[in-house]
């Protein structure tokens, strides 16, 4: 699920949990994975200036992240390019959040629990 917001804007966590992930990751970009439960929440195309780790507890509401820009540089194997042939950050055309959600591993749609 794709939703519009602006470089800089605050993630927050959607529920207590732990962090599992924390890279980037290909498509999705710098990529922030949330787990709790059977439930894995993935926060891509967030800025590279991570202020959270792997393995960190998060409580639900905390600040997790930002959306992050377009354009990344220096990062190793990104095969995505903006129309100027500039690398981006994921399978992207600008800043927004991609929000993926799985239970048991299975991608279900955000809205219908949130």
């Amino acid at each position: 699920m794709d939703i519009p917001a602006p470089q800089g804007t605050k993630l927050i966590a959607i529920a207590d949990g732990t962090i599992t992930f924390r890279n980037f990751l290909g498509a999705g970009g710098y990529t922030i994975t949330l787990s709790f439960g059977n439930f894995k929440v993935t926060y891509c195309h967030v800025d590279p200036n991570f202020i959270v780790d792997k393995g960190e507890l998060v409580k639900q509401g905390q600040i997790i992240g930002y959306v992050g820009p377009k354009n990344v540089y220096g990062v190793s194997g990104n095969n995505y390019k903006d129309e100027n042939g500039n690398p981006t950050n994921g399978a992207t055309t600008g800043p927004h959040l991609h929000l993926g959600f799985r239970i048991n591993d299975k991608y279900v749609n955000p809205l219908d629990y949130f």
